[in-house]
């Protein structure tokens, strides 16, 4: 259950960090979902000036003193990775040398998460890689929500909060379905902690879908281990990029008698035709959180529903600032 203090509360507590002001600075990755968290805290968002030169060279500029302050960098690594990435090292790097007392990164969706570990001879390690650069460009904390994979905290030689977007799953779908007829399904064997967690949570029974993925990017359903039919099915996962996962599954489920398949999602990447590949399937709805700033094929799509994660953040940042418990927030 996610806990989260009053109104009243949450405005005293996020203007009084234990050590300095609290600052919010936000890069060009999300701006909407940082005026949100700023708008939650009831703080304004620290003026500064992230813009490219010519050549596409980035350049920061903090417009008002942040001496001595606790300063929150809000940026998603998202597309275009790199940049946002570099957003986020030269953001850190800035305020470092403007004497921030403590600076932690939120990043909402961590890209590079999916290169966790080499998958042949001589391939990187990518999402290790990141995390160095993160550390070394004088962050202190990070903070970020459903990791890909949960050993990634273990690539930080700082500390690392990450965080949980099952309360808010879990209190929409308690509010839009009958839990009688719903059953979690996990779109693959590697995922099903994740769905056995929000299954036991809002005491529903479980399936899997066994699929086999040919190459990157593409899957292919090969059987559904669960008894789905004249149930409403719930997909639940940390990301979708192609969607061809999540359209495959949803074919499967109806074809094994689903009434209805709907999908849960905490990063909706959507990639090149995503959007329109889910709008056009069997998929009743795709709901993903405002991790990533939604595209305008996104925004336009009827089947596709965005949950805030504003309040989470907003009240781990307090938390954070006022040295309290972040973990309590999902007692």
């Amino acid at each position: 259950m996610l806990n989260v203090v009053s109104s009243k509360a949450r405005g005293e507590a996020s203007m009084s960090a234990k050590n300095g002001s609290i600052k919010l600075v936000a890069g060009n990755s999300n701006p909407v979902l940082a005026q949100e968290i700023a708008d939650w805290l009831h703080l304004p968002l620290t003026k500064a000036s992230v813009r490219r030169f010519a050549d596409n060279e980035i350049f920061v500029e903090i417009l008002e003193n942040v001496r001595g302050s606790d300063a929150f960098i809000i940026q998603s690594t998202s597309f275009p990775a790199n940049d946002h990435m570099m957003e986020l090292l030269i953001i850190t790097d800035a305020l470092r040398r403007s004497s921030a007392r403590r600076i932690t990164a939120v990043i909402p969706y961590f890209g590079y998460a999916r290169q966790d570990r080499k998958v042949g001879s001589r391939a990187p390690i990518s999402a290790k890689l990141m995390a160095n650069l993160i550390t070394h460009a004088g962050v202190d904390r990070v903070m970020t929500l459903d990791l890909h994979a949960a050993q990634i905290q273990g690539f930080f030689d700082i500390p690392t909060d990450n965080l949980y977007a099952s309360p808010v799953m879990v209190r929409d779908i308690k509010e839009r379905f009958d839990l009688a007829n719903v059953m979690v399904v996990s779109p693959d064997v590697g995922g099903v902690v994740r769905a056995r967690g929000l299954a036991k949570r809002i005491n529903t029974p479980l399936a899997i879908i066994d699929k086999r993925r040919e190459r990157a990017g593409e899957s292919e359903v090969m059987n559904v281990i669960g008894d789905v039919a004249g149930y409403t099915c719930i997909l639940i996962d940390d990301i979708v990029d192609s969607g061809g996962t999540l359209v495959n599954a949803a074919d499967a489920l109806i074809a094994n008698g689903a009434k209805d398949v709907y999908a849960y999602i905490s990063h909706g990447v959507l990639s090149g035709g995503a959007a329109a590949r889910i709008a056009g399937s069997k998929l009743k709805e795709l709901v993903i959180t405002d991790s990533i700033l939604p595209t305008d094929a996104v925004n336009k799509a009827a089947n596709i529903r965005t949950l805030s994660i504003a309040p989470l953040i907003g009240e781990a940042i307090s938390r954070t600032a006022s040295e309290e418990s972040v973990s309590s927030l999902f007692d």
